[in-house]
């Protein structure tokens, strides 16, 4: 059977319906539900425990740490790991990644299709050796064997990318990463400090596991362009606003005939 762990914080709601989801739609593809919670101040515990979910707490949260924590929590060798605000779409979910971890004996993980990026590398045939970004693990929606977790822990020094620092290690010792032609979805509204909380994040990964470090020339012209565009969008919102409330105007002193059916 298959483990299921959910990475969450403060996303009861998201947390809730994904659990919905996977007691309707997945029930006897699954055996253990677990959430990983983050110190959560909502009603994350009670929901967990409404639909039957083990409730672990995990206090110093980093995304290798809380990978691995996940990873130590579950008992089956099949682990899928979401994020509380994603969740499982096609009927058969986990019974095409279990039949991918049967087949594969070398298979250390799957990547779930969500985004462009997903359906274009499967659809071409990219493979994780090729991109080991855009073709490996994701872990908003991914799988991995526990086994093999087992000689090769997740990076708890990585800021961020810990699903891609995993991907290429297991590549380089020999293991396989495909594609799970299953659609989960991935809903995520971040604000402006979250935002930046994550680009630093993911400047620092970047360059630790891609090797990319930015150009000041680049990071020049971003700004720039940044600005330019929000004033942009800022005159044509106001301006579309405009017309709308002239066009409500218009329309209550001059309404359509009403037909009767």
């Amino acid at each position: 059977m298959i483990s299921v762990v959910i990475r969450t914080k403060n996303q009861s709601k998201a947390l809730e319906f994904l659990l919905a989801n996977l007691k309707n739609r997945y029930n006897n593809d699954v055996d253990e539900v677990i959430v990983v919670d983050n110190l959560s101040v909502d009603n994350s515990k009670e929901i967990a425990t409404k639909y039957n979910a083990r409730f672990e707490t995990i206090t110093n949260f980093s995304y290798g740490g809380s990978a691995n924590f996940c990873a130590e929590k579950a008992n089956n060798e099949i682990i899928v790991i979401f994020s509380a605000h994603s969740y499982p779409v096609s009927p058969d979910f986990f019974s095409t990644i279990k039949k991918q971890f049967v087949q594969n004996k070398n298979l250390a993980g799957v990547r779930c299709l969500h985004a462009s990026n997903d359906y274009e590398n499967y659809i071409n045939n990219i493979s994780a050796l090729q991109d080991p970004n855009k073709s490996g693990l994701i872990f908003s929606g991914s799988a991995f064997r526990k086994s093999i977790w087992n000689k090769i822990k997740f990076n708890e020094n990585v800021p961020t990318f810990e699903d891609k620092d995993w991907t290429k290690r297991v590549l380089k010792a020999g293991y396989d990463i495909e594609f799970a032609p299953v659609v989960f979805n991935y809903r995520v509204s971040r604000n402006d400090k979250q935002l930046f909380f994550r680009f630093k994040n993911d400047l620092i990964g970047n360059y630790q596991i891609w090797h990319k470090e930015p150009k000041i020339s680049s990071v020049f012209k971003g700004t720039l362009v940044t600005i330019l565009s929000a004033v942009k969008n800022m005159f044509v919102a106001m301006y579309y606003a405009t017309k709308r409330l002239l066009l409500i105007l218009k329309f209550k002193f001059n309404k359509p005939e009403k037909f009767n059916y």
